[in-house]
């Protein structure tokens, strides 16, 4: 879907100082998005709250006058993270959604995209973020209409929130398809497959090795999903039989997620679908939520694992290059389920050929007292419950050949 209407002219509409939060991920109002940077250059000073970008939207020569924050580099926010135009919120994703419920963040300007039902009722489609509780204080709203967007359970939008302004959108919902697997990720794959038992219910981010790892549970039973977000690979699932939600325990027969992320296909899966509930961060990542469903298995990936157990997700050389997002939420939701498993993916060796296992980690996502198991090509590192110099020893054991000799040589610096 394209256009060349007007869409909106934000003269007037944005004051000196305003914070402007647009919906993220595939919930970008692009329309919206799009028209606001083609006219930065004559508006007051403001401020953009982005999430992940998955779009072409934002990028390094944007106007001068736009400073982007947002709770972590995901996509393609990592241009604007390595131009230095992105100040980093380190939260919980949950904390940061709780923040704007309870007023401590407060949006002046809320850019959303919405899908509407034939009888006229407005849902939040593809992702039910911070934005309404953003919008519910905001001095304006607009809302994009999609018509190509999906009309999702659990994300209606309120009554008691107000839309000032309304357009019809000019762009299709925007798409991330998955990855396909290489050979580091699909041993990966083979080596998590083998901590997820029948009945699970699974947690899972964006990336090659989250894929990876849906793919290859095709032979599980029983499978469910509560998650963060789904993309294709949950259709795959679901059509083959592998996922049912029969045993979760808690929302038997429905597939939860906070967000949408994927390709028409998914979005064409979800629309209406009374099986699928698209539900708030105060419920999905909510701890007491998590700790009533069975054999939660969260599977997040890192930067950097350090020997004492202590997993990094967010920056790499004092660069932010990832996020907090959900890993603590649903790593200590895992625990605290019956049965539950949390998993940390990695491979074991980075792009530029240093070891992803190392001494030290630089910054802390995940303590080392709420890791359990950490997953690499070369095996799997039961952690829960080992001493440090055991703990060093099963991670060393599944980094890179190349890279043991030196981390063994670690512990006895230090005395271990």
């Amino acid at each position: 879907m394209s256009g060349n209407a007007p869409t909106i002219d934000f003269t007037g509409l944005i004051q000196d100082g305003d914070l402007v939060v647009c919906g993220q991920a595939t919930a970008e109002p692009r329309t919206l998005t799009e028209a606001l940077v083609a006219q930065a250059d004559h508006l007051p000073p403001l401020r953009l709250l982005v999430g992940p970008l998955f779009s072409e939207t934002f990028s390094s020569e944007c106007a001068a006058n736009i400073s982007f924050l947002s709770y972590g580099v995901i996509g393609n926010a990592r241009r604007l993270a390595r131009a230095g135009r992105l100040a980093v919120i380190p939260s919980n994703y949950s904390a940061f959604c709780a923040d704007f419920a309870a007023g401590r963040h407060r949006a002046d300007v809320v850019l959303v995209q919405l899908a509407q039902a034939s009888d006229g009722r407005l849902s939040a489609s593809l992702s039910n973020d911070y934005v309404i509780d953003a919008a519910r204080r905001a001095r304006l709203v607009v809302a994009e209409i999609n018509p190509d967007a999906p009309w999702t359970h659990g994300a209606e939008w309120p009554d008691d929130v107000p839309i000032h302004l309304r357009i019809v959108a000019h762009h299709s919902p925007v798409e991330l398809p998955s990855a396909p697997p290489d050979d580091v990720s699909r041993r990966i794959a083979a080596h998590a497959a083998g901590l997820i038992a029948d009945g699970s219910t699974l947690q899972f981010g964006v990336g090659r090795i989250p894929d990876a790892i849906l793919s290859s549970l095709s032979h599980a039973r029983d499978l469910g999903i509560h998650s963060g977000l789904i993309n294709d690979a949950v259709v795959d699932l679901i059509e083959c039989g592998t996922v049912t939600n029969a045993r979760k325990g808690l929302d038997v027969g429905i597939t939860v997620t906070n967000q949408v992320i994927g390709t028409p296909r998914l979005y064409r899966f979800v629309h209406e679908n009374r099986a699928v509930a698209v539900r708030p961060a105060c419920y999905t990542h909510n701890q007491g939520v998590l700790a009533q469903i069975s054999q939660l298995v969260a599977i997040n990936s890192a930067l950097q694992v350090g020997l004492d157990g202590s997993v990094n997700s967010e920056s790499l050389n004092g660069v932010a290059v990832g996020a907090i997002g959900g890993q603590l939420d649903f790593v200590r939701g895992a625990n605290a389920s019956p049965g539950g498993r949390a998993i940390i993916a990695l491979p074991a060796t980075a792009s530029d050929g240093t070891s992803r296992i190392v001494p030290d980690v630089e910054t802390v996502t995940t303590p080392r007292a709420d890791v359990d198991a950490i997953v690499t090509e070369w095996g799997v590192a039961e952690l829960r419950g080992c001493d440090l110099a055991e703990r060093a020893r099963r991670l060393i054991a599944i980094a890179a050949p190349e890279h043991r000799d030196a981390l063994s040589a670690e512990p006895m610096k230090r005395g271990r």
